[in-house]
């Protein structure tokens, strides 16, 4: 289920929205000032994150500024009930994805969260991934087998990610070269198979039968975790 944090201290606002986006099928947590929703932000996984500007302990745009800077990748749609534009570039600035000006109609909120969602989906890896009895976890950039850290190399976890992001799809050598290493780098074909290979000593039950990583004879890779 899609976790949405939902940061707002007007606590009719806050219930409508909860209201509303459970309604949709969200998995709601709501937070009332922006200390607390920093650090529920980083300690929990979160699909997106509705941020209202005005709050206590901390305004939304400190919040997204430290969540960014702190690495934190999920989508936040900033909401605030100021129209000067300056507010709204500052915000975009710092990190935030989009924003809505309060007072917002809940057919309008809608779309911009699955527009967000969607994107998110399409071109990002998610907090963590888990497959077998491996999880990855992007925030940390870190891959664990039956809960013990596997040591990686960067570009075995850029691989990763890739795969992940493009499971179910089979992947030339040339686009795992362009999107791990470069497109104006000198990596050949061999180099690929070389750190895959090591990939699934890590990844695979059994590396000389592999269940995730495939290689499809003259196309490339498919990731089926």
């Amino acid at each position: 289920m899609t976790r949405i944090l939902v940061v707002e201290d007007e606590p009719g606002i806050a219930l409508g929205l909860e209201d509303d986006l459970k309604m949709e099928g969200y998995d709601v947590e709501v937070a009332r000032d922006g200390i607390t929703a920093s650090r529920r932000a980083r300690e929990t996984t979160f699909d997106l994150i509705l941020l209202d500007l005005m709050l206590p302990g901390k305004d939304g745009l400190e919040v997204c500024r430290e969540l960014r800077r702190a690495g934190l990748r999920t989508p936040i749609l900033m909401l605030t009930a100021k129209a000067q534009e300056a507010e709204k570039v500052l915000g975009l600035e710092i990190g935030a994805d989009d924003y809505v000006t309060k007072p917002f109609g809940a057919r309008e909120l809608r779309a911009r969260i699955k527009a967000l969602l969607r994107r998110a989906s399409d071109g990002a890896e998610p907090g963590s991934y888990s497959f077998g009895d491996v999880e990855v976890d992007f925030l940390r950039g870190e891959l664990r087998r039956e809960g013990r850290a596997v040591e990686m190399t960067p570009i075995e976890f850029k691989l990763m990610g890739l795969f992940i992001r493009s499971r179910g799809r089979v992947l030339s050598r040339e686009r795992l070269i362009e999107g791990v290493w470069g497109a104006d780098t000198y990596a050949s074909d061999r180099v690929v198979d070389n750190h895959i290979a090591n990939l699934r000593k890590k990844i695979e039950p059994d590396p000389a039968n592999p269940r995730y990583l495939r290689n499809l004879r003259g196309l490339g890779y498919r990731f089926d975790g």
